[in-house]
Formats: structure tokens, C-alpha cells, sequence
């Protein structure tokens, strides 16, 4: 693939020092607020049923001081809509509604904070799932989907045309001539949840301009700090993180094991920064108020934020 001129807006803005702070997770946050996620859909399911729901989610993340935002598409594809017995055209145009809820509640946020000495207009990024979120069997934590490259991207190239052309300013996954970064989630310090090395994975990225930035997405915390020193030593590219809450799931009785404490995120998220993370934000079982103290801590020199 040779190397792509990218928008300069989101070039710029991820290159921006010290810190980009991520949102949080939407899923578990939305579940926390009442919605009834128990579907295949999973937060998807929302944007057919309750799609405000998403934009307040949205605007609360924003308000909280994310500087992106990524989109409720991660569940969403032509397959796992045609299930619902819902066709392409429907499918397509609620993918475009995931991004316009982020895009309205991005423009609503920045019409009340534009005049704020310092500010910069958030993001909006597409969240892209991989094949075995569609599966909604847990398959995405194991990556052995008995697919072939040609099947999977196959899989992959119609939505990631849909929201490539919705609007987004990025991508949180890869799509040629479109601004992207590209996470995985690993299951130890080194690996993926594959077993494939992590190193690996983002020197086989290295060469991509259209990637941003590469890292980890719905990982214990604890392995965060090797992992990216296992990225650092093997990509010039940004390094992005956002793990989960550290809570643990009880997939039999379907319930979260643990507590998780907003400072203590925030803290670990001032070590990682140090450690060369520049877009920090968090995934399954994080807040508004986790992204609050993230900002409060990435804004404050004191910190560690890299200088």
C-alpha cells in the first residue's frame, strides 16, 4: 500500500502534545444507565432503539474532557443487522447514525466551549469491531475465527466504506486513503489476545501512513505498562491505550467481579503517559468520571505528562 496524503485534522490533532484523551467505554456505561443490552447487537442495539441514549453518552464523555470520540458501530454490520431481518440499505444508514450521534454531540459540546482559551475541537472515530464481535460468542478475545484473509476482509470492506463516508475524522481500526488507529486486545504483556506478539503486530504496521497510532483496547490495566514498552521499541507511531476498568467478567452468571476506583485509573493512566502513551481513554466498565480525573491529571504538568 503505498504511503496516502492524510486530512491534516486529524494528522494534527493526534500529533498534538502532551496527551490526547480517549472517551470511555459505551456499552457497559449505557448498561449502567438502564439500557438493556442482553442482545447480539450489544450497544448497536441502541442505535435502532434508543439512539439519544448514545448522543447524551456521547456529550457526557465530551463534557468530561475527551478530545475523541468513537462511534457505537463496534457491534455493527450488514450480518449482524440482517439477523434483526433488517437489510443492507437500514444497515447502512444506522451506521451513519452512529456517526452523526457522536458528530451532534461533538458540535453541541464545542458550540459552548469553542470560546475557552486553549480549546480544541474534538474528534469524532468510527469504531470498527473485528469479525468475532459480530459472532457476539467471545470470539474476538481468542481471534481464531477459521477465516481466511479474502473472508475477512470481505467481511470488512463494506462497512468500513459506509463509515469511511460518514463523516468521521477517523477510523479506530484501517481503511485506505482514511486516517485511522489500529488497537488490540492483548492477554499479557507481550501478546494479543491471539497469542500473536504485539511487537510483531505493529511492525507489520509501521509502513502504513493512513495508521496514526497503534496499540492495546479492552486489556487488563496491569500488562499496560509492558505492553508499551513493547510498542515503543518497535513503532515511531503514537501509542494508544485504553484498557479496561480492571473489573473482571463472570461471563456464567453474566456480572462484573471487582472494583474500580476513578483516581487510581487516572494515576496508572499519568504512568503510562509517561511511559510514551499519547491517546489515553478507557474501554469495558470505564466512565465520564474516569475521563474526568484522566483530564484533570493529563492537564496538570505535574502528573508525568511527556513534555
Amino acid at each position: 500500500m503505498s504511503p496516502l496524503a492524510l486530512p491534516c485534522a486529524a494528522a494534527d490533532f493526534l500529533q498534538a502534545p502532551p496527551v490526547v484523551v480517549l472517551d470511555g467505554a459505551l456499552a457497559t456505561e449505557l448498561e449502567r444507565r438502564g439500557a438493556d443490552l442482553n442482545d447480539p447487537l450489544w450497544s448497536a442495539r441502541l442505535l435502532i432503539e434508543q439512539p439519544g441514549l448514545i448522543r447524551q453518552l456521547h456529550l457526557d464523555y465530551f463534557e468530561a474532557g475527551a478530545d475523541v470520540a468513537t462511534t457505537a458501530s463496534y457491534q455493527a454490520s450488514f450480518e449482524g443487522f440482517a439477523r434483526r431481518g433488517l437489510d443492507a440499505a437500514t444497515a447502512a444508514e444506522l451506521m451513519r447514525t452512529s456517526v452523526r450521534l457522536a458528530t451532534e454531540a461533538r458540535d453541541t459540546f464545542w458550540a459552548a466551549a469553542a470560546h475557552h482559551p486553549g480549546s480544541r475541537r474534538p474528534l469524532v472515530a468510527a469504531s470498527v469491531g473485528p469479525y468475532g464481535a459480530m459472532l457476539a460468542d467471545g470470539s474476538e478475545y481468542r481471534g481464531n475465527y477459521a477465516l481466511d484473509e479474502a473472508a475477512l476482509m470481505d467481511f470488512h470492506r463494506p462497512r468500513l466504506q459506509v463509515l469511511a463516508a460518514a463523516g468521521a475524522d477517523l477510523l479506530a481500526e484501517e481503511f485506505p486513503a482514511t486516517p485511522a488507529w489500529i488497537s488490540f486486545s492483548c492477554r499479557d504483556g507481550q501478546h494479543n489476545s491471539q497469542g500473536e506478539r504485539l511487537a510483531d503486530c505493529a511492525a507489520a504496521l509501521e509502513g502504513f501512513e493512513q495508521v496514526l497510532a497503534i496499540g492495546l483496547n479492552c486489556t487488563a490495566p496491569q500488562h499496560v505498562d509492558a505492553l508499551i514498552a513493547e510498542l515503543r521499541a518497535h513503532t515511531r507511531k503514537p501509542v494508544v491505550v485504553y484498557p479496561n476498568s480492571g473489573e473482571q467478567y463472570d461471563a456464567v452468571h453474566k456480572r462484573w467481579l471487582g472494583c474500580a476506583h476513578d483516581q487510581a485509573f487516572a494515576e496508572q493512566a499519568a504512568g503510562w503517559a509517561r511511559g510514551g502513551a499519547r491517546l489515553i481513554g478507557g474501554c469495558c466498565r470505564t466512565s465520564p468520571a474516569n475521563i474526568r480525573a484522566l483530564r484533570a491529571l493529563a492537564s496538570c504538568p505535574s502528573a508525568g505528562c511527556p513534555q
